[in-house]
This record gives structure tokens, sequence and C-alpha cells, in this order.
């Protein structure tokens, strides 16, 4: 039996429709009753993560900005910023380009300067604080940033990474999802985040189970003892980790977690 059980969110635990599959709280207390904890793993920013896991804030650990931080009993234990240089940096970069729009994730707040309503509205799907200011690198100078989200009106994969990763040295640069980018400090990923909180949680990585969907996932992955990538998951994902379960549509991670318990 596991100790800790952590999973990405978007494409992974939540269907096409990203809304919360009611099962998961049920089976965090079940989890949580016999001494596993629970792990949402994800891009996303702390206040969203903790907003939409609210009914079970009680009962689990927290992995946020993609591992950027790691949350855990209502305190951070892991924090990973990206150096203000570093973002104003890649910032000079990423605006140089046409329909991509960044996105300045801090540890309770992110900021932009765009004022696109499509970009507005995409944002305010998954992020439960944000705020537009006139000056974005005056705002990265006075907060702490864990990383840049890039929004791609295309997709991410074959546009701002093309455009991106080739321009950007020295930075993490990754697609973590059909439209979106992160660019933030080499060291930090999911991985290094679930290793601390694992060390938090006196868990090895032979306790631990792991699902993703995307090649942000890959750390986290193999930072777990057993690893399950869903069936509509990044190929090259799959191909390294192997192990497939049924899609995110069937919610196969659902299943997963049952089967394990």
């Amino acid at each position: 039996m596991p100790k800790v059980i952590v999973s990405d969110l978007d494409g992974t635990l939540l269907p096409p429709s990203k809304i919360m599959p009611a099962e998961i709280f049920p089976l965090i207390e079940k989890m949580y009753a016999r001494g596993i904890t629970f792990v949402p793993a994800s891009g996303r920013q702390l206040p969203n993560l903790k907003k939409l896991f609210a009914p079970a804030l009680g009962s689990i650990a927290i992995i946020a900005e993609n591992g950027g931080l790691a949350w855990l009993g209502g305190r951070i234990i892991y924090c990973n910023p990206t150096p203000a240089d570093d973002v104003l940096y890649a910032l000079d970069i990423i605006k140089r380009e046409k329909d991509l729009f960044p996105l300045c994730s801090g540890v309770d707040c992110a900021y932009y300067d765009s004022d696109d309503s499509l970009f507005e509205e995409v944002l305010l799907r998954s992020y439960s604080s944000a705020r537009r200011v006139t000056d974005l690198e005056s705002a990265v100078k006075h907060n702490t940033i864990l990383k840049i989200s890039v929004w791609d009106k295309l997709p991410a994969a074959e546009h701002a990474a093309g455009a991106l990763m080739p321009a950007i040295e020295g930075l993490r640069v990754k697609v973590s999802g059909y439209d979106w980018l992160d660019v933030c400090t080499p060291g930090a990923n999911k991985g290094e985040a679930l290793k601390a909180l694992l060390h938090e949680l006196h868990a090895d990585s032979s306790e631990c189970v792991a699902f993703g969907d995307h090649m942000n996932d890959l750390e986290m992955l193999q930072a777990s003892g057993r690893a399950f990538v869903t069936a509509n998951g990044f190929p090259e994902l799959k191909a390294r980790i192997g192990n497939v379960i049924p899609s995110n549509a069937q919610n196969g991670v659902i299943e997963k977690i049952k089967e394990l318990l």
C-alpha cells in the first residue's frame, strides 16, 4: 500500500470538461483513513488549487506552479522561485513574439499586462488570484515570481515551443498543456517538489504512486515508485514511462486509485 498518491490535474485527473470528478473527495477520505496522502500536482497556482480542493484541504498536500512550491498542513514547505533578472530576461524574449501572452506567477497572485479579452477569459479559468498591472516588469521586481506561464493562441507545442525553446537560454522551458508553456528556474519541477514532500511525510519514492499526461510531469513520475500515464497523454511520455491507463475522459486515474485501495 502506498503512503502517497500524486496526480497531475488537467489532462490527467480532470476530464476534458475540466470539472472535478465528484468521486475524488470520497476517495481522498478513504486514502486519508488508510494513512495515504493524496497530492494534486499542477501548473495551476496555489490559491486556485486550495479552492478546487477546499472540501479536503485537511487531508491532502499540494504541489503547485509545476513544482515551484509544495504545501502541506497549512504552510508552504518548499519554494523554488525564479530570480527576477531571469524573469525579466525571458519576458523580453517572449514579448517579441506575436500571439504569446505571459503571466508571471507569484506565491499568492499572478500578474499580467495584456488587455486581450480571450487571454483574460482563459487565465481566469485556472487562476483564482490574478491581477492586471500597467508595469509587469515592476511587478516582477517587487514580488517573488515562481515562473512565467505563456499562453499561446496556437497550440504551445507547435508555436511557443518552437519560438522560445531555442531563444531562452539557461532556464527551463517546458510545454505544460495544449496551449500553455512554462519558463522557470532550471531546478524547479514537480519531481523536486515531490521529493521535498516525501521527505516531510517520512516516505520514500517506493511508497509513492504518480499519474501524469504531459512532459512537465516526467520528473514527478520518475521520482515515484510506480508511475502511470493516461491514454490521452503525450506520446513521448507514454513511451518513456510505459504504464498506460485509460484516458482522463474514462476516469482512468479514479479507477486506478480504486484498484490500489
